[in-house]
């Protein structure tokens, strides 16, 4: 009997805390901010895949919404195509167009980049030693950031894209390599090291302890593929909020969303599926819901993903209606 009440003792306790620790999450209200920066993330690479001129769709954004928050990708296989050679044409021409018109810029730079399949290397890369890919990546980031490092249009960089979180096409996975990664950029450059991580499945632990910044997710509708199905997240804005102020109160780090989703989370990338599935899980009206939701998780910065797609809806499918509404943010 006595073995027995104590298993039962330590199942309630257990159940207890449980339905604390989902109480903490789930309930209640996240504070509003009164300000809120707004911005976007744009890939050169997506947006050529949606058969966009990548130009034309940038500067759009830039002149027609007049964004002036950008979080620009520096893409290892753009820049080093061959082996030490650096070509920073195409990024140099992002930034410049970027300052003239007085937006700023988080850079992401390394290996692990934002897009499908998330590690953007060069061909030539893969036949080599993971330690010699290692130092190959060293010497990229230490280009990229002496290049920059004196342009004040850049607020931060960001060092890989979610490279804690296990999601995407990659060989490998290393979490010593990854601070080494942040040491040398924070070795030639006082400027924060921002860190992404998955708003939904993480409690960013991890990179707390090493980013200056954090970046997060915040996504509401996605497709599963081990489920064949669309599925809708059911995090309330609080859940994202109160995992912040652990977080603020541990450690103290600014924690802005990296990753808002504005465009379809479907079975293929959307510029390989039918415009009709695209609209599955993106379409005006979610558009207007996250951007809501978005503004009662208690965060004051946000970047929109998937502003190309935006471009493109406008542009070749004469659907202009989300181009239009994301004017208003910005």
């Amino acid at each position: 009997m006595k073995t027995k009440t104590l298993v039962k003792r330590i199942v309630f306790f257990i159940v207890l805390i449980l339905v604390l620790v989902l109480a903490y999450l789930f309930l209640g209200q996240a504070p509003e901010m009164k300000e809120r920066t707004w911005g976007i993330t744009f890939s050169q690479k997506y947006s050529q895949l949606l058969g966009l001129d990548w130009k034309e769709s940038y500067l759009a954004l830039l002149d027609d919404l007049k964004v002036k928050n950008v979080r620009l990708i520096a893409y290892w296989d753009l820049i080093e195509s061959e082996p030490g050679v650096y070509n920073f044409d195409d990024l140099e021409w992002q930034i410049t167009r970027a300052e003239e018109r007085g937006a700023k810029i988080v850079l992401v730079i390394g290996r692990k980049m934002p897009r499908w399949p998330e590690c953007h290397e060069p061909g030539w890369v893969g036949s080599l030693p993971m330690a010699e890919q290692q130092d190959k990546i060293i010497k990229l980031l230490e280009n990229v950031v002496i290049k920059y490092r004196n342009r004040s249009s850049i607020l931060a960089w960001q060092v890989e894209n979610e490279a804690l979180f296990n999601f995407g096409n990659c060989a490998w996975q290393d979490k010593e390599f990854f601070k080494k990664e942040i040491k040398t950029v924070k070795a030639l450059d006082s400027r924060p090291v921002l860190i992404t991580d998955s708003g939904e499945f993480s409690f960013w632990l991890n990179s707390a302890q090493l980013a200056d910044q954090i970046g997060i997710t915040m996504y509401k509708k996605a497709y599963f593929k081990e489920l064949g199905l669309n599925v809708d997240y059911y995090f309330p804005p609080v859940y994202y909020w109160r995992k912040a102020l652990l977080i603020n109160k541990i450690f103290n780090k600014k924690i802005i969303v990296a990753e808002l989703q504005a465009e379809p989370w479907g079975r293929e990338e959307s510029y390989r599926i039918p415009l009709s599935e695209q609209l599955q899980t993106m379409d005006l009206e979610r558009f207007k819901y996250n951007i809501e939701f978005a503004k009662k998780s208690g965060f004051d910065t946000f970047y929109l993903w998937g502003a190309e797609w935006w471009y493109y809806l406008k542009a070749k499918e004469q659907k202009p209606e989300i181009w239009d509404e994301a004017r208003s943010l910005f």
